[in-house]
């Protein structure tokens, strides 16, 4: 059974509040009893933890790898004629002054959690060193995850170290990428030096060392393409270098333990064992899904599901997933093995025509109705932007039970799971794989031979090294990952990227039409590529903060 690390002792860490910051403590345990013991201060780490499950989609029905998608290239808005907000964001535009609140409130949430937890580690009667540099260590990492995502997706925002309520204006984006840079750079000191071990699954989607290296490199790349910089300034006298950052890589790389898997397609759940007795695809090729539980030897850092999820605590299963399918046919047979769900992010058609055909990572990532599924009927439940296309990685994945019906396949491999079909989905989202790992230290060192090893795992000859080339080489290995957006804004191309968008023909409810985006680039030139903070969260901020560019008027509404 796939470990997790969100329990139901969560609520009796932290919970939600009405500042702007989020930070209201509901509950009689607080920071001046609690945590107490090495017990608690894990108690403490699980709820810092359990924020990442709003990577399933909250209130407003968005989070941030659903969000990346949309924004990218790769994908359209997709979804009902009535998913406004996804058409929006696919455009640059919105519906509304609150389209990304949970984005922001599930992040701030997490910041609050951690700095709870460490500023309160000192009251702590520890048993060991060892476990205290362990929780810490975990807890700087997640600090860093969570700003990360709020700076990629806001640009700068308040940066907050203690546990407060104050209202604070934002910080500079220096201050906050050195915070990150520190942050990780405590976390890699602070986390032991453990290999990988398939065996040690009560680490599964915990931070370790190694993920702590591979964000900072993640981290430092995105700072320094986007804001043009060559280091991050951590203090007065000190900034992480790329130099540094390169050594760092190539110690997680050395000394880590992980390792490519070897065959691309065995990463994605289409190819386990229940879905492949029936899937000619998985068939033809003699794929074996390495599963969730261990076996994974490329997952450096991913958010874990399980097959617990009820309707009284649905952040167990990945709705993201469901979001990510096709919407309803008539019958399931007609989609096999893929499931339902909403419709959202139809590929771009010129993602598959641009892929060259001889990479198997385009089949392996992206399903052609037109190659797989015979029986498809195109425009069920008034499906928008309809290209033929559907993404592979995080679809709801069906296999055929004892009885002949097509269920999820979680729902044959854990008998015990709740039968509703919104939460069958237990696929964990992989935030970190050992490729980007490799395509990471390429870049920064512009030495081809990391990049031709993620090539030669799926038969392509080595290369030179070429900006173009490692850049080709990230869209076809990360697509669907939430990656492409953010890589397009640090290399300073997202406009022109995105502007090849409109005039791809696709169905919007059965209705043939072409797509018709506006000037994308301009909008990124407005914006600068950053989403709009919530109003409420201005209103709330007692003035201190302010609408980002290109947001502040009603001619940006869709």
């Amino acid at each position: 059974m796939k470990k997790i690390l969100i329990y139901f002792l969560v609520l009796l860490t932290f919970s939600n509040c009405e500042d702007f910051l989020d930070t209201e403590n509901l509950v009689k345990k607080d920071n001046s009893n609690f945590p107490q013991t090495a017990a608690d201060a894990e108690i403490a780490l699980t709820g810092a933890y359990a924020s990442l499950r709003e990577m399933t989609p909250g209130s407003d029905r968005q989070n941030f790898f659903i969000a990346s998608e949309v924004l990218s290239d790769n994908c359209f808005g997709g979804g009902g004629p009535d998913n406004r907000r996804k058409h929006a964001m696919d455009r640059l535009k919105k519906v509304d002054e609150n389209t990304f609140a949970d984005i922001w409130k599930q992040n701030y949430r997490g910041i609050y959690r951690c700095n709870m937890l460490l500023g309160s580690l000192d009251n702590v009667s520890w048993e060991n060193e060892e476990t205290r540099n362990k929780i810490e260590g975990e807890t700087y990492f997640l600090r860093a995850y969570f700003y990360f995502d709020l700076c990629r997706m806001f640009g700068t925002v308040p940066l907050i170290t203690a546990p407060t309520t104050e209202n604070l204006p934002r910080a500079t984006a220096a201050e906050l990428y050195g915070q990150m840079a520190s942050d990780l750079k405590k976390a890699i000191d602070l986390l032991p030096a453990n290999k990988y071990n398939p065996a040690n699954n009560s680490e599964l989607g915990r931070a370790t060392k190694w993920a702590a290296e591979a964000l900072l490199a993640r981290v430092f790349l995105f700072y320094t393409g986007y804001y043009q910089q060559t280091n991050i300034p951590m203090d007065e006298n000190n900034s992480l270098t790329k130099d540094e950052v390169v050594t760092i890589l190539n110690d997680c790389i050395d000394n880590s333990g992980h390792d490519l898997v070897g065959d691309f397609r065995n990463l994605w759940p289409y190819s386990n064992e229940y879905t492949k007795k029936d899937y000619k695809y998985a068939q033809d090729n003699n794929l074996s899904w390495v599963g969730e539980d261990g076996n994974n030897i490329e997952t450096v850092f991913a958010i874990k599901f399980s097959s617990k999820g009820t309707w009284d605590n649905p952040w167990y299963s990945n709705e993201t997933c469901l979001h990510f399918s096709p919407r309803t046919p008539e019958s399931l047979d007609d989609i096999f093995p893929f499931g339902t769900g909403w419709g959202v992010a139809p590929v771009n058609t010129k993602l598959w025509d641009e892929w060259p055909a001889n990479d198997i990572r385009r089949e392996g990532s992206i399903l052609s109705v037109e190659k797989e599924l015979p029986n498809y009927v195109w425009g069920c439940d008034k499906q928008m932007n309809e290209t033929g296309y559907w993404q592979k990685k995080y679809m709801a994945i069906n296999a055929y039970n004892d009885a002949g019906e097509s269920v999820n396949y979680s729902c044959i491999l854990y008998p015990d799971i709740d039968s509703d079909y919104q939460l069958n989905n237990t696929q964990d989202i992989v935030i970190i794989r050992f490729a980007d790992v490799l395509l990471m230290a390429a870049e920064l060192s512009q030495d081809a031979t990391p990049l031709n090893r993620v090539r030669a795992r799926v038969g392509l000859p080595a290369i030179s090294y070429s900006e173009q080339a490692l850049r080709d080489e990230r869209r076809w290995e990360f697509a669907f990952e939430a990656l492409r957006y953010w890589d397009l804004l640090r290399w300073g191309i997202a406009g022109d990227a995105l502007n090849k968008q409109n005039g791809v023909k696709v169905l919007d409810n059965m209705v043939e039409t072409t797509m018709n985006m506006g000037d994308l680039a301009q909008r990124i030139q407005e914006t600068k590529g950053l989403m709009p903070i919530p109003q409420t969260q201005i209103d709330l901020s007692a003035g201190l903060l302010e609408q980002n560019p290109g947001w502040g008027n009603e001619s940006n509404l869709n």
